[in-house]
């Protein structure tokens, strides 16, 4: 099996993006600790209180660094996830961080401008180019956005933004969210009305999650 294919067999892959020290870090007289070994995908990080201490190391599936484009990022691990997707199989992309450190940016990035878009407008854009080439095949679309901060569940999509929802569990279906809104879209304008509306609703400081089925 070839490592490609061995990679997109694979059910978990954690990918690890650093950003680049903003002015104010650099201002401040900060240092970089963090190197990355894009072709091995390690993570290596210094002691600067020990200079002659070994840098710990850490291996995960890939490694993008400060130097990453967006667009590489999508074509080289996100494509396959979504491509399986519209094969029929459910797939989850989850940003987690620290604040501040670029989850909205690899997640969203800016929509207006192709080079600087993120994970999610390029997925959409993925998903209904496949869509409007299909000649056999009908899809159906559904957005929902939720938001679980403080162990709570919000319906971003709701008109009663008090109310919180609960997680519950079926033979049939799984792990699902009752009550959790869902609206039919066709095309890339429409999946983005929803975010925009869903996006005016959130909390600050929460981790980014999207879902695909």
């Amino acid at each position: 099996m070839s490592k490609k294919s061995s990679k997109s067999a694979e059910c978990v892959r954690v990918i690890i993006r650093c950003r680049p020290m903003s002015e104010k870090e650099t201002n401040d007289g900060h240092e970089r600790v963090v190197d990355m070994d894009t072709k091995r995908g390690v993570v290596s990080i210094r002691n600067p209180k020990d200079p002659s201490a070994a840098p710990k190391e850490f291996t995960f599936d890939s490694v993008y660094d400060w130097n990453s484009k967006q667009q590489d990022l999508y074509e080289e691990t996100f494509r396959d996830l979504v491509e399986s997707v519209l094969d029929g199989f459910n797939g989850t992309v989850f940003a987690y961080g620290q604040t501040g450190t670029g989850k909205t940016f690899t997640m969203q990035g800016v929509k207006s401008d192709p080079e600087l878009r993120g994970m999610i407008p390029n997925s959409f854009e993925h998903i209904f180019q496949h869509i409007s080439r299909s000649e056999n095949q009908q899809y159906l679309v559904r957005a929902s956005y939720l938001e679980i901060y403080q162990e709570e569940i919000r319906d971003l999509l709701s008109k009663d933004q008090s109310r919180r929802l609960e997680l519950k569990e079926r033979p049939d279906t799984g792990v699902y969210v009752k009550d959790l809104s869902s609206f039919v879209t066709k095309s890339v304008k429409e999946i983005e009305h929803v975010m925009n509306v869903g996006d005016k609703n959130r909390s600050v400081g929460i981790q980014s999650t999207v879902s695909l089925n």
